[in-house]
């Protein structure tokens, strides 16, 4: 709540006090509803609230809640408990991502995790809820909730296919082990519309960057490339390679400006034909297996059933 702020006439409200006339009559209950009627300039004034029987109250801020807000108190305590829990206890995958998994590092890069996380069953079904993902940005971690990252898995989103073929894996319990067995259920013709997609998009943007600003995020090139040569990969040959020692020279090329942007732009148009080519000949399928997914999100809920 923002205690500066004035709330307009017409909000309806909730009072927190109960008020009495001078012969002791009940004018307004605690908890009556409540119109705002006439609002002040500032908070250090009071509000004017016509109740259900067109009686019209004084109310100081403090006084009152917007009837909104009133009803959401419960269940905001229910998120503040939820924030106080370790959800990171339940990180059940963890590994290296980015430019240390890539081989594109240097001394100034950081070291990015991503994973799963699942909670216990009771919490998962409770008022508190769960949130899709857990996020440190001090420690650059990320850890998807296990139904959010096989959604994303089977979208096609590379993030989330590239933790399935990191390299360096740092935790893996028995449910993300099997998970990992089943990686290929994930992948489909589905690859060749996201990454290309959005390395097209992508790359309209930084023309649009080279064209007002004189310049581009030559990081953010050099992993759209990554993306394209990755994406060829996957349906050429069935899995989603994280290293890229083949092209490293190259790529470290655009990323350190050494590669004009001609070249790098005459590479991506090379390389959107290789994925054309790619496309027509792939033996993936359509669509990945959705309902080979499914049941393994079942059973892995019912082991986080507490006995």
């Amino acid at each position: 709540m923002n205690p500066n702020l004035i709330i307009p006439v017409g909000t309806q409200v909730v009072s927190r006090i109960e008020i009495k006339g001078k012969q002791g009559q009940r004018i307004c209950l605690e908890g009556a509803v409540g119109v705002i009627t006439k609002a002040p300039t500032d908070n250090s004034h009071s509000y004017r609230v016509r109740l259900p029987n067109n009686t019209e109250v004084t109310l100081r801020r403090h006084e009152f809640s917007i009837r909104k807000h009133f009803q959401k108190e419960g269940l905001q305590n229910s998120q503040d408990m939820l924030a106080e829990l370790n959800l990171y206890e339940s990180v059940i995958f963890r590994c290296v991502v980015g430019s240390v998994a890539f081989g594109l590092n240097n001394e100034n890069s950081d070291i990015d995790r991503r994973g799963i996380y699942l909670p216990p069953a009771e919490l998962h079904w409770s008022l508190y809820g769960i949130p899709e993902q857990l996020e440190n940005n001090e420690k650059q971690e990320c850890y998807w909730e296990l139904q959010k990252f096989i959604i994303l898995a089977l979208k096609a989103n590379p993030n989330v296919l590239e933790c399935l073929y990191a390299p360096m894996v740092e935790k893996a319990d028995l449910i993300a082990e099997e998970l990992l067995a089943k990686r290929e259920m994930f992948l489909s013709k589905l690859v060749y519309q996201t990454y290309n997609g959005y390395v097209m998009s992508q790359f309209k943007k930084m023309e649009q960057d080279l064209r007002n600003q004189g310049e581009i995020r030559l990081k953010h090139a050099m992993h759209l490339i990554r993306l394209l040569l990755s994406g060829i990969t996957v349906l050429k040959e069935g899995f989603v390679p994280v290293k890229v020692e083949k092209y490293r020279d190259r790529l470290l090329a655009i990323r350190n400006g050494e590669m004009a942007w001609e070249e790098v732009n005459d590479w991506r148009l090379d390389l959107h034909q290789d994925f054309d080519n790619a496309f027509s000949n792939t033996k993936l399928p359509d669509r990945p297996d959705y309902e080979q997914a499914n049941q393994f999100l079942v059973r892995s809920r019912r082991k986080m059933v507490s006995s």
